[in-house]
């Protein structure tokens, strides 16, 4: 995906257009939150198969093996998509994989509620087809999107908060802490240690769940920031590196370009044509 953010709609001609290709499962690059209005679809995700009716919300992460195949119900299907690179809403990203691997597809049945997140998605619309679109106004509210499917998850299902501490839990408070030291030379023992559990163990946690070691965890949440910063920024790339834990440039730049494709310095020269 060449884009920060983009969001279209399947339709019933879609729908049926999807119905005949050739879909095998797949991962992303992206993040992607499906926001079903009419119709059905039927889901292949966390090595299953699900059909869900809407209303409903479906949110899929990057990497994550799925498949979606849209259903017409009544001749009638309307579903908003909305695509991301896990670097839109950094702050954001991670906390979602906790909330959501194991409520990928999260049925709303409340009308009201329902009803407040497409007008949330008809506000992110809106924005985008000014002639010189906001992207920080539509980070904002989708993040305010988020924020309400969450809510309503919680009011609709109570005992899951209140449920004893899990592999999800951990992985919740996983995140906690890494969020707060991201940015510092921290190895797999250190977080295991701040959990009081050994590396092996917190690694079959998070591959049970992301399917990705710890180590790869960090990683990524350390490249989200440097491409943040890369966007947002006019900092030097040996600055940026080094305030996430890289000692040289040279090393930076090497994992940078391992897991992007690009220099820091290319990709920040791509964003920023996009951007403008």
């Amino acid at each position: 995906m060449d884009q920060l953010f983009r969001l279209f709609r399947v339709d019933a001609a879609e729908a049926q257009r999807i119905a005949k290709a050739p879909d095998e499962p797949h991962q992303h690059d992206f993040e992607e939150l499906i926001i079903g209005v009419e119709g059905r679809m039927e889901h292949f995700i966390d090595f299953r198969t699900a059909t869900i009716a809407a209303p409903f919300v479906s949110f899929v992460t990057k990497g994550k093996v799925h498949r979606v195949r849209p259903v017409l119900k009544d001749g009638r299907c309307d579903m908003r998509v909305l695509r991301f690179r896990s670097e839109f809403i950094p702050e954001t990203t991670f906390q979602l994989y906790a909330f959501f691997h194991a409520n990928a597809d999260i049925a709303l049945p409340d009308v009201r509620c329902f009803n407040r997140l497409l007008t949330v998605c008809d506000l992110i619309e809106g924005e985008l087809h000014q002639p010189e679109p906001d992207l920080a106004v539509v980070r904002q509210l989708l993040s305010a999107l988020f924020t309400l499917i969450r809510s309503e998850h919680r009011r609709l299902h109570p005992d899951e908060e209140a449920a004893p501490v899990t592999q999800k839990e951990t992985f919740r408070h996983f995140l906690r802490i890494l969020e707060e030291n991201f940015r510092q030379p921290h190895d797999v023992e250190f977080y295991a240690s701040q959990l009081f559990m050994s590396p092996r163990n917190l690694n079959l946690i998070t591959q049970h769940i992301l399917q990705q070691s710890v180590s790869r965890i960090i990683e990524t949440r350390k490249l989200i920031e440097a491409k943040n910063l890369l966007i947002a920024t006019d900092k030097p790339v040996s600055e940026i590196g080094f305030d996430l834990g890289f000692n040289e440039k040279a090393y930076f730049t090497r994992v940078f370009k391992k897991n992007t494709g690009q220099t820091p310095s290319e990709f920040r020269e791509e964003m920023r044509k996009l951007v403008a």
